[in-house]
C-alpha cells in the first residue's frame, strides 16, 4: 500500500506548529510579515522563495529524497 504524499507546504506548516515557539517569535526573528505568515498557515497564499528560506534556516528544515519507485 502506499503512503498518501503530504505536500511540502503542508509539512512546513506542520514543523512551524510544532515548533514550540509563537508564531510571533517567528516574525520577529525571520522578519516574515505577521499577515504573510498567517495567509501561508491558513492555506490561503504561498510564499516566496527567500521567504520559505527564512524559514527553513530558522526551523532548521532540510529537503531528503526519498527513493522512487
Amino acid at each position: 500500500m502506499r503512503k498518501k504524499k503530504t505536500k511540502i507546504s503542508d509539512q512546513i506548516r506542520g514543523a512551524i506548529e510544532s515548533a514550540g515557539v509563537s508564531r510571533y517569535r517567528i516574525e520577529i526573528e525571520t522578519g516574515i510579515d505577521k499577515a504573510t505568515l498567517s495567509r501561508f498557515m491558513n492555506g490561503k497564499a504561498g510564499m516566496s522563495v527567500e521567504t520559505l528560506d527564512k524559514l527553513g534556516e530558522f526551523l532548521g528544515l532540510e529537503i531528503v529524497k526519498r527513493k522512487v519507485r
